[in-house]
């Protein structure tokens, strides 16, 4: 089932649909059963990331769309804001 970006954003109020964003840099890496993927877009300094079952494509270079919402983790003692993606597709 595909998922449809105007019905999340109506759905879900904290939601950020951008379109036609670059990617600077793709890193995949395994955590439990997971693959935590963590994606750089030009012109932000806020990493993207996004959790599969598989490994995916590389998409370093690739212009995507991404349905997001800003959140923070603590990484080494101090607080970092990142987006959590909802919703990738390439454009």
């Amino acid at each position: 089932m595909k998922s449809n970006p105007d019905k999340l954003l109506k759905k879900h109020r904290e939601l950020v649909q951008s379109d036609g964003l670059r990617v600077n840099s793709h890193v995949q890496r395994e955590a439990d059963d997971w693959f935590i993927n963590t994606l750089m877009i030009e012109g932000c300094d806020v990493p993207f990331k996004y959790r599969r079952k598989q490994r995916y494509k590389n998409l370093k270079g690739q212009r995507v769309n991404l349905t997001y919402y800003p959140s923070s983790e603590t990484v080494a003692g101090f607080e970092m804001e990142v987006m959590n993606i909802v919703r990738i597709k390439i454009s």
